[in-house]
C-alpha cells in the first residue's frame, strides 16, 4: 500500500519543481490586459497607469484591449476562454463580479469561471441631491424625502448598476418610496440631477467631484468606512447609523480558471508591490481611487461577499431588472 500511495504522488511530487520553476520564469512573453470598457474613461485609465509600473516590476509589457459591451460580458467571455497560463488577465470591477451576477443571468460564472488575482482599489459611491432642494444634511434629507412620499425620483446609470442599487439599499433601510429613473450611463444621470428633473443619486465620488465642487450638487453622504479626503466633511452611511453601506465601487484583476497557484502568486505579490509604491495613491487620486491590495484569497472572497449582498438586495426588495 506504501509503495501504491507513492506511485499515485510521484506526478505531483514531480509536477511540484517544475510548476515553480515555470512560476520563477514567469512572464516569458507580453501579457494581454483586458479592460471592460472603451478607452478613454476613468476604469481604462486605472488599468493603464497600473500596467506601465506592473509591467517595469515584471520585466514585460502589457497589451492592453479594450472590450466593451454587455457591461463587461464581452470581456468577461474572451477571459474565461483564454489559456489559464497567466498571458491574459482581465480588470475586473464591481459590474462584471457584483452587481450584475446579483441582477442578470450572465453567459458566465463569476466565481467559478475566474481565478482571482488581487484588488486594485475602490471609489466610494456619494449620496447627492439638487443643490436647489432645501436640504443640508442627512437628517434633513430624509425628512424632506418623508415630507414628500410618492413625489421623490432618482436617477441611475442603468437598471442593476451600483448606483441603482446603492439607492435602492437606501430605500430598503429608511423605509421610504422613490421612482428610478435609469439612464444610459451616468453623465446624463447627472445632468438631470442639475436640472432638477429628478432629485437625488448615488454617483461614483470621481464622476460627482466637479459638480460638487462647484456647487451643483449637494453631497450628503459616503458609502465605504472611512470619509473621502477630497470631501472630509461629508460624513460615511455608516457614521450615520445606515448598515452594509461599506459598498465600493472597487477594481481587481482576474484571470480564467484554474491558473498555476504559482503563475498567481508571482501576479499577485508583484501587484502589490505597484500598489504599494508612493506615487500610486497620488495618481489613482485623479479617479478618487485607494489603493487596497490584497491576497488572492482575500479578493475572491471580498467579490464573492459583494455577489452576495446585491442578490439579497434584489430579492429583498423584488427587483425585476429588464436588460
Amino acid at each position: 500500500m506504501k509503495r501504491r500511495a507513492l506511485l499515485q504522488a510521484a506526478p505531483a511530487i514531480a509536477l511540484a519543481p517544475w510548476a515553480a520553476a515555470r512560476a520563477q520564469g514567469f512572464p516569458e512573453k507580453p501579457i494581454r490586459y483586458i479592460v471592460p470598457v472603451a478607452a478613454g474613461g476613468g476604469s481604462d485609465l486605472i488599468g493603464r497607469t497600473l500596467t506601465e509600473r506592473w509591467a517595469r516590476v515584471l520585466g514585460t509589457t502589457f497589451i492592453v484591449d479594450n472590450q466593451s459591451g454587455g457591461g463587461g460580458v464581452v470581456a468577461a467571455q474572451l477571459t474565461t476562454r483564454a489559456a489559464p497560463d497567466g498571458y491574459t488577465l482581465m480588470q475586473g470591477y464591481v459590474a462584471t463580479h457584483g452587481t450584475s451576477p446579483a441582477t442578470r443571468k450572465l453567459p458566465y460564472d463569476a466565481v467559478k469561471d475566474f481565478s482571482p488575482i488581487g484588488m486594485i482599489g475602490a471609489t466610494p459611491n456619494v449620496l447627492v441631491v439638487d443643490a436647489n432642494l432645501p436640504v443640508k444634511n442627512f437628517k434633513e434629507l430624509v425628512a424632506w424625502l418623508n415630507a414628500n412620499k410618492g413625489k421623490v425620483s432618482y436617477g441611475s446609470a442603468g437598471a442593476g448598476s451600483l448606483t441603482h442599487l446603492t439607492m435602492e439599499l437606501l430605500k430598503q433601510q429608511l423605509k421610504v418610496p422613490m421612482v428610478h429613473i435609469p439612464y444610459r450611463g451616468i453623465a446624463p444621470a447627472i445632468t438631470d440631477v442639475i436640472g432638477g428633473q429628478t432629485q437625488a443619486m448615488f454617483p461614483g465620488l470621481a464622476a460627482a467631484l466637479q459638480h460638487i465642487r462647484s456647487g451643483r450638487l449637494r453631497p450628503i453622504a459616503l458609502t465605504g468606512r472611512k470619509r473621502a479626503s477630497q470631501i472630509p466633511d461629508v460624513p460615511t452611511l455608516e457614521e450615520l447609523g445606515l448598515k452594509n453601506f461599506d459598498a465600493m465601487q472597487w477594481y481587481g484583476i482576474v484571470g480564467p480558471a484554474n491558473m498555476p497557484k504559482e503563475v498567481v502568486a508571482r501576479l499577485n505579490s508583484t501587484l502589490n508591490q505597484v500598489l504599494a509604491a508612493p506615487d500610486m495613491r497620488e495618481k489613482f487620486a485623479t479617479e478618487a481611487v485607494e489603493p487596497m491590495p490584497m491576497t488572492p484569497d482575500a479578493f475572491g472572497k471580498y467579490y464573492l461577499q459583494d455577489i452576495a449582498r446585491w442578490t439579497a438586495l434584489v430579492k429583498a426588495q423584488n427587483l425585476h431588472i429588464d436588460v
